[in-house]
Order: structure tokens, then C-alpha cells, then sequence
């Protein structure tokens, strides 16, 4: 290889490896970067106010905004006016209505009485008199009627005491707190006088304090009183009971 004045030294050894290759572009943008790098770091060291206030420009011009649509509320429905009819409904069917059959009931024939002027005995018609038990005016039998012949009644006429006597001082004993103590008190005692005018059945109707002295009244009762019996509406005697009052002065 010559350059017009003779060869070149050292033309023959390189060949076509002395020609001069093109830098790769990615090379070159991986060297721009590291530089921009170093450059970014030296200046956050050095520097940070500065290189915070760049930050915040640089943020603020990329910052996108972004605005959503309002939210599309539905048509509110229009209010029922008060005064419309509302919608008409089902036409009402009458259901047929039928009423049950009432049972036929059939009741058993009143028998008819027979006429009180029928019948030849005595016992079937309405007399006045007949055989038959009843209420006739007179009877035979016992009871309280005018004409029978029964001993029925009660007494008429009551019993009358007609002799003996009990006395207060001497028949009775000294009570402990002396005769004072029964002074004011009494006893009422009830017996039965029979149809001969003597006491019996005593017993104590009403008694006093003194029960001592409650029983003697009912002895000498028995013993020392004698009556004049009860009689019935006939004047025979009949038994009735009879009270004795006995006082203490």
C-alpha cells in the first residue's frame, strides 16, 4: 500500500483490521446514563436543597391529573297524586251461597187426656168423695186433724209451777269468797214436767259462775217442784219442757 510518495511501514501487518470500527448507540446511552448518574450524586451530596428543590419540578410537571365524571344519580319517580284513583281491581265473583236442608223432626204424639166425666170408677173422674187415700175432712188414722181419733197435738196450755221452793241461803253451801261472791248471779235450768206434775231431764239452759250451785238447782228442781201439767187442746195432760230461774241475793 503506497500513499503516492511509496509504501506505508507497517501496511501490510494491520491489513483490514487498522480501519476504525462505529461506537454501538447503546454503548453511548449506558455512558450518558453514568455520567447523569455521578453528575445526580455528587449534587445530592453537595447539594441537597438543590437537588430536592429539581425534584419537586420535575414531579410536578409529570403529575397528571386525573378528573373521574360525576356519578349519574337516577331520575327520582314521580309522586303519586293524592287525589288519583289508585288501579281498579279484580272484578268480585259471588260465590253461590246455599243453605243446609234443617232436619225435619218429628215429635211423638201428646197423648189426650181423658175427659174427667168418663170412666164408671170411682177413682177416675173428679168427684168429690172416693175410695182412694187423700185429704178428706174426717179419718181414722193419727195426726192433728179436727174429728180423728189419733193422740197428735202438741201442747195448749203450759206448765205451772204450784209448790216447793229452794232457798238461796240454806240449801246451797258457802261459796270460798263467801255468800258475796254468788250475790247477783243466776242459772236458768230446763226440765221436762211430765203429764203427773213432776220434774225431769234437767239439764243447764244458761249456767252461772257457780258451777257447784248450777248443778244442786237441778236436783232440788227434781225433788222439791211440783207442777201443774201441760194440757192439750182436749185438757189431757201432756209432757212440755219448763224453765227455772234460779237467783242468788
Amino acid at each position: 500500500m503506497t500513499d503516492g510518495h511509496g509504501p506505508v511501514p507497517g501496511a501490510e501487518r494491520a491489513g483490514y483490521t487498522a480501519a476504525r470500527r462505529r461506537p454501538r448507540l447503546g454503548t453511548l446511552a449506558l455512558v450518558a446514563l453514568l455520567h447523569v448518574l455521578a453528575i445526580y450524586g455528587l449534587a445530592r451530596a453537595f447539594a441537597p436543597d438543590f437537588t430536592g428543590s429539581v425534584e419537586r419540578q420535575m414531579l410536578e410537571a409529570i403529575t397528571v391529573t386525573v378528573t373521574t365524571p360525576p356519578e349519574e344519580l337516577p331520575e327520582p319517580e314521580p309522586e303519586p297524586d293524592p287525589g288519583a284513583a289508585g288501579e281498579a281491581g279484580r272484578e268480585a265473583t259471588p260465590r253461590p251461597v246455599t243453605a243446609p236442608e234443617p232436619p225435619v223432626q218429628i215429635q211423638p204424639p201428646v197423648p189426650v187426656p181423658r175427659a174427667s166425666s168418663t170412666g164408671a170408677a170411682n177413682t177416675s173422674g173428679a168427684r168429690e168423695t172416693g175410695e182412694g187415700t187423700g185429704a178428706g175432712g174426717t179419718g181414722s188414722g193419727t195426726g192433728s186433724g179436727q174429728g180423728g181419733g189419733g193422740t197428735g197435738g202438741g201442747a195448749v196450755n203450759k206448765p205451772v209451777h204450784v209448790s216447793g221452793s229452794i232457798d238461796d241461803a240454806r240449801d246451797y253451801p258457802v261459796p270460798e269468797g263467801g255468800r258475796s261472791a254468788r250475790r247477783g248471779t243466776q242459772v236458768i235450768v230446763r226440765v221436762i214436767v211430765n203429764p203427773d206434775g213432776r220434774a225431769s231431764n234437767c239439764t243447764i239452759y244458761r249456767p252461772s259462775p257457780d258451777a257447784e250451785a248450777d248443778r244442786i238447782t237441778c236436783r232440788l228442781v227434781q225433788e222439791r217442784l211440783r207442777f201443774r201439767p201441760a194440757t192439750d187442746a182436749a185438757g189431757n195432760p201432756v209432757a212440755a219442757p219448763f224453765y227455772w230461774r234460779q237467783r242468788w241475793f
